[in-house]
């Protein structure tokens, strides 16, 4: 019978890092580790991807280039998540992160390993995970980030909506009275439904679908705007 392997040198310090980093933003304790691959997304302004790269090659002596090919640890913990890659620890809070899916699942592939999930940091960077394709846990972690941003944003969206205020998903807004986006805009007692069609949010106003937005990747934490949606849809309908 063998024993535990024990960590190595190197693990044990990339493990002091991601538990300091952790404490540093009050995330609370670990709930479970995953490996995957990781990497950061590339900004969209040119000169904003010159100073990154720049950056990256100051603080750890190298270019900060992306590859999807990294390999990554994931710790979760009860009010966020690390990420480990490339020697970087990258820290997200639920109560503050803004979550992208990437890609479409493959019909044939029912882990989702096809598709990565796109997070902001506390630093305002933008990580991108995929899972490990052999060790098909990747439904497991996207849930548990699901999970967690909603139980830490949607209350204070709630809130906010109360108290008057307009909500906005991309180009997709809401207030308590209305959904809208571009020339649509429909008050609650209109909205029968949501869904995603083909890479796309559809919103059944009145029995008929009507388009909202370009992608669906690209409206940050769909899963609380889908919840929005939802609730306010049985609150209307007098449905528990």
């Amino acid at each position: 019978m063998t024993g535990p392997t024990r960590r190595t040198r190197g693990e044990e310090l990339l493990l002091a890092r991601i538990s300091a980093a952790a404490g540093r933003e009050r995330l609370g304790k670990r709930r479970a580790t995953y490996a995957g691959y990781a990497h950061t997304a590339p900004a969209k302004d040119p000169r904003a991807r010159g100073m990154r790269s720049l950056l990256g090659f100051v603080r750890y002596g190298r270019s900060s280039g992306a590859n999807e090919r990294d390999e990554a640890r994931l710790d979760l913990y009860v009010h966020g998540l690390t990420v480990a890659v490339k020697g970087r620890i990258h820290v997200v809070r639920y109560d503050a992160t803004s979550v992208f899916r990437t890609g479409s699942p493959d019909p044939h592939d029912a882990a989702g390993a096809g598709t990565a999930c796109t997070l902001t940091d506390v630093d305002g960077e933008r990580v991108v995970l995929r899972a490990w394709p052999e060790r098909g846990d990747a439904a497991e972690w996207r849930s548990a980030i699901q999970r967690g941003v909603i139980s830490a944003q949607l209350p204070r969206a709630l809130f906010a909506l109360d108290e008057g205020e307009r909500l906005t998903f991309g180009d997709i807004w809401l207030t308590r009275e209305a959904i809208g986006y571009g020339e649509v805009c429909a008050p609650w007692p209109q909205v029968r439904g949501i869904r995603v069609r083909k890479g796309v949010v559809e919103l059944d106003v009145d029995g008929t679908w009507h388009r909202l937005g370009p992608t669906a990747s690209g409206i940050p934490n769909l899963f609380i705007l889908r919840a929005l949606v939802e609730l306010f849809h049985r609150d209307v309908n007098g449905r528990a």
